[in-house]
């Protein structure tokens, strides 16, 4: 008998699938719902959090050397920036090569180009913090060393730039983690509903002797399934809606230096998310349905 038990669960958990009707469809259309609402705020928060990244991974800063330091003397100050500071690069940028950057940058031959004869910029360094947050606190400390004339790093939007980001991120979380929440909240209750139209048939199996563990698995595996089914078409939705979003994304992002987090495994981490939480709260919504039925 207790060989058979499982087999037995596991069938009386199809049976109570197709046995509870529109209630079924009621929970899996419930467990559906709130993932693709869940699925899509996350795909949001992702790449606005992949956005938010980029930007800041983008700020740098430019050390001007001072005019007359010799190349021996840049050697020693990029070693001493990559040896003291937290720092991802360093690249030396010539006067030359930073008046043609400048030249194609703005598109002005006609005007910065008369400028090759005597040129007026100074050789710099391209500097990229290893943690955004402290470019300020770095730039600030390169600024004093004698062979440095001067440092721009975007002062006057850096700390209102990081601010928004922080800010995204937060508010992100938390409109994320409301949805969670109350996604679990209405899953379960509306599988709860489920299960408590068949609380004649809970307690007449422990009238008759029945352990807690035969009346509450076939129950278990039912909520599992319920959970497990209201997540198939969230993930269908996400998989082949963001394949396309991603795909057509390249148009209307054009000249843009940011884009869409890769589909392949942000799809497949999303997949795992609503998976887990079908199940969880499917689970969660049995257990508590029939834990009040089994004293009796």
């Amino acid at each position: 008998m207790k060989f058979n038990a499982p087999k037995r669960h596991l069938r009386e958990g199809f049976k109570n699938i197709g046995r509870s009707g529109w209630m079924t469809f009621a929970s899996i259309s419930a467990v559906t719902v709130m993932l693709v609402i869940v699925g899509f705020f996350m795909i949001v928060f992702l790449n606005g959090n992949h956005i938010a990244s980029t930007i800041e991974e983008n700020v740098e800063i430019r050390a001007f050397i001072e005019r007359g330091t010799d190349e021996a003397e840049i050697n020693e100050l990029m070693e001493e920036v990559e040896s003291e500071y937290d720092v991802a690069e360093v690249e030396f940028i010539d006067k030359e090569e930073g008046l043609e950057n400048l030249i194609a940058s703005t598109g002005g031959e006609d005007y910065w180009g008369s400028l090759r004869d005597d040129n007026p910029l100074r050789d710099a360094l391209r500097i990229i913090a290893t943690t955004p947050q402290f470019t300020e606190e770095i730039a600030e400390s390169i600024g004093e060393h004698p062979y440095i004339g001067r440092v721009s790093y975007g002062e006057e939007i850096i700390s209102d730039l990081f601010t928004i980001t922080n800010t995204g991120r937060i508010a992100g979380a938390v409109v994320i983690g409301a949805l969670l929440f109350t996604a679990m909240f209405l899953i379960s209750n509306t599988i709860k509903l489920t299960i408590l139209a068949r609380k004649s048939e809970i307690q007449i199996m422990k009238l008759v002797g029945a352990k807690d563990s035969f009346v509450r698995w076939p129950f278990l595996i039912e909520g599992m399934l319920l959970g497990l089914l209201g997540s198939i078409i969230p993930i269908l939705l996400i998989s082949f809606g963001y394949t396309y979003l991603y795909n057509e994304s390249a148009s209307f992002l054009q000249g843009v230096p940011y884009e869409l987090l890769a589909p392949n495994l942000l799809i497949l981490q999303l997949s795992i998310l609503l998976v887990v939480l079908g199940l969880g709260v499917g689970i969660w919504g049995s257990v508590m349905s029939v834990r009040k039925f089994l004293k009796v």
